[in-house]
């Protein structure tokens, strides 16, 4: 075989057939179009061969089967017919993959997604590495599509169908004993034995098509075509009551798993390449591949061209609250980095190592963890009430008060307690850098490093630089919050940063339409419709309603009159009002309480008479289009350093609706010239701040775009 070949092949002495999967100058596995000839020409020196007894998959990367097949493929369709030829093509390949004679047995290590769980499931057996890095899943729905290669047919077989349609519906990945226990692999050993034991099955006789094993009420559900349609009715309710409808994809994955169950596996193949062709050519699946593409360059930089980062071996954390708490764990869990918590109180060290104490155990009781991983991450946890410590930590994290003279005070601590080249990165989610760093030693190892609560969960970190903060800072704490599982950008300095900036006028102009009378769950269930996650006046309980105000003050002071909040934060901040925190907000929380029904009460406090007058487009348009356009000045001003910056930014810091690709690709959607209508409009109607930014009267006026 030549040198570029993606599969090679081995006959060993005892009949087996290894095929190792290696694509060529690739860190990961993915399967393109192009090998289906390659593979077809093994299969034929398979079927010819008589001395063959068994065929075992492995790859040749480590930590990696096969993570999906290659997007750009898509994106280089031109019509449905060529993506779903694409599908056929793919479908044929596993097919007759699954028709050899001989067992068949994939040897599974590391990321087994997408394209790679497919050949995976045309094998007849597989065998899965205990290793963490081992998962398995059809993630095809987070890219508006759906598994074509025969995906949404075998899954249901292997796992029952109401496994595989939830697997595929939230694009769930499960861990190796996970998938053991659903049905989907035969054998979990160590990574030391896993080719030994892969040709132990494949010199086994070949087994007989595996039926999903199922219990219980699944089971009765199953059985009849009756209770099945129960299943397909309900998963489909589910899933749009959190799409709200934006997802083409999530009805088609059902119809092809209904297909291929109640008709046959012929006709769920034919549905599943035939939706896989319209999803391909959807605006949803367009804008979400683009995110996609947009995330796996992003991997790739470091923010500070030409400058690599410094090594880091040990973190220090300034406080133990809920951030602080939440910044040791993902250093310690994720990034594999001791973390040495600072807090004025043992209570605050308490707090903090318990919070990761409860995240860990919760993966162990899950089984995502052994006990013992649990242990050796507890142990690189430590706490001080002192600096003793942090004359060995590379970077500071500080997570203490919004108060700047107590952020001064630290960085100053910390020039006096740890290295010279240590950085001091702080959480800051208001305050300007430059202020923090203005009388600092040494200002450029001073950055901002804005995490999202909860820090656990959101993927975004905002690195805020000042004019003084070295590249090597920037590109070391961009290192760091990659390692800690997030998703970086590098932004300007400026109040608000980005994230909070382009939220603001957005939550005023929610807010502005519950004072003008519109309901509250009217208002939030307009935004969710849009695509939003949760409603802003929900998100407003949800952050602290006394939060919004603190930054809504200082955004206004720096910012100028658009930045101008509504008069209602005064009155409820007087009434003790502070959202979920305090079980006192918008909506009404406490133990008796079920749903999420608005606490009435705060209409009377605002002297407002609720009633619907405008339409949810409405209502979405007016809360958008500032957000849209604050995202166009930060790019005027340099606050982010590209379109795709503020794309990434929006969608995995707010929650901008991930199908519209983010506030410029959306507005390059909308058109320039009839958003910058639009603006004029409104500003006519309701004020100086809905007037377009320079820049997009610039861009419409020159016919440009965004991308």
């Amino acid at each position: 075989m030549s040198e570029q070949n993606a599969f090679s092949l081995e006959i060993k002495d005892n009949g087996v057939a290894v095929i190792t999967i290696d694509v060529p100058g690739e860190s990961m596995n993915t399967l393109k179009d192009t090998f289906a000839d390659e593979v077809g020409r093994l299969m034929n020196q398979l079927e010819s061969n008589s001395d063959v007894k068994g065929v075992v998959f492995i790859s040749g990367k480590p930590g990696s089967f096969i993570a999906g097949a290659d997007i750009n493929m898509i994106n280089d369709c031109d019509t449905a017919a060529d993506a779903e030829s694409l599908a056929r093509k793919g479908q044929a390949m596993f097919d007759r993959i699954e028709q050899l004679k001989v067992p068949v047995v994939a040897a599974i290590n590391g990321a087994c997604l997408g394209g790679g769980l497919e050949l995976a499931m045309a094998c007849h057996v597989r065998v899965a590495t205990d290793n963490s890095k081992t998962q398995l899943g059809l993630p095809e729905v987070q890219l508006g599509l759906l598994p074509g290669s025969g995906g949404t047919q075998r899954l249901p077989q292997l796992v029952g169908v109401q496994q595989g349609i939830t697997m595929m519906l939230t694009g769930k990945q499960l861990r190796a004993k996970q998938a053991q226990k659903a049905g989907l692999v035969d054998e979990v050993v160590p990574e030391s034995i896993l080719l030994d034991a892969a040709i132990k099955h494949a010199l086994k006789a070949k087994p007989k098509a595996k039926k999903a094993q199922l219990k219980g009420i699944s089971k009765v559900l199953e059985a009849t075509s009756y209770g099945r349609n129960i299943i397909y009715k309900k998963a489909s309710e589910q899933a749009q009551k959190k799409a709200q409808g934006n997802y083409p994809a999530i009805d088609k994955i059902i119809e092809s798993v209904r297909a291929g169950v109640e008709k046959g596996r012929e006709a769920g193949l034919d549905k599943e390449a035939r939706s896989f062709g319209e999803l391909a050519m959807t605006r949803e699946s367009f804008q979400l591949r683009q995110i996609f593409f947009a995330t796996t360059e992003m991997k790739k930089e470091t923010g500070a061209d030409g400058v690599k980062p410094a090594d880091i071996h040990c973190v220090g954390v300034l406080g133990g609250g809920l951030m602080g708490g939440g910044i040791a764990y993902v250093t310690a869990a994720k990034a594999g980095l001791p973390a040495r918590i600072k807090d004025i109180s043992h209570e605050g060290i308490t707090h903090a190592l318990h919070y990761s104490y409860e995240r860990l155990n919760k993966k162990v009781k899950r089984r995502h963890m052994r006990r013992a991983e649990m242990e050796h991450t507890m142990l690189s946890l430590s706490g001080t009430l002192d600096y003793s410590g942090f004359e060995r930590v590379d970077v500071v994290i500080e997570a203490v008060f919004e108060d700047l003279d107590l952020k001064q005070k630290m960085v100053a601590d910390i020039e006096q307690n740890a290295k010279p080249e240590t950085i001091f990165a702080t959480n800051t989610s208001s305050l300007p850098i430059t202020q923090i760093a203005a009388k600092a030693q040494r200002p450029e190892n001073v950055i901002g490093l804005h995490y999202f609560s909860p820090v656990d969960k959101m993927p975004l970190a905002e690195i805020i630089t000042h004019e003084g903060t070295s590249n090597e800072t920037i590109a070391t704490t961009v290192a760091l919050a990659k390692k800690q599982g997030k998703t970086p950008i590098v932004v300007k300095d400026g109040a608000g940063f980005f994230v909070n900036r382009i939220l603001a006028p957005y939550m005023n102009e929610a807010a502005r339409l519950v004072l003008a009378g519109e309901p509250i769950e009217h208002v939030d269930k307009a935004l969710l419709k849009f695509g939003f996650p949760v409603g802003p006046v929900t998100l407003l309980d949800e952050v602290g309603i006394d939060v919004g105000a603190k930054v809504a003050a200082i955004l206004r002071k720096e910012l100028g009159e658009r930045f101008e909040p509504p008069a209602a934060f005064d009155k409820l901040i007087d009434d003790d009002r502070k959202g979920k925190k305090n079980q006192k907000g918008f909506y009404q929380y406490g133990k008796g309480v079920k749903g999420k029904p608005v606490d009435k009460s705060v209409y009377s406090l605002l002297n407002i008479e609720p009633q619907q007058k405008l339409e949810r487009e409405e209502i979405a348009e007016l809360c958008v289009l500032p957000m849209l356009n604050e995202a166009a000045y930060c790019l005027q001003e340099g606050i982010i350093r590209s379109p795709r910056d503020g794309d990434i930014g929006s969608v995995f810091g707010i929650g901008f609706p991930p199908f519209r690709g983010g506030p410029f690709r959306y507005m390059d959607e909308m058109g320039i010239g009839a958003l910058v209508a639009k603006l004029e409009k409104l500003a006519e109607q309701r004020g100086d701040r809905y007037k377009p930014a320079p820049l997009l009267v610039e861009m419409a006026e020159q016919q440009r775009r965004f991308y």
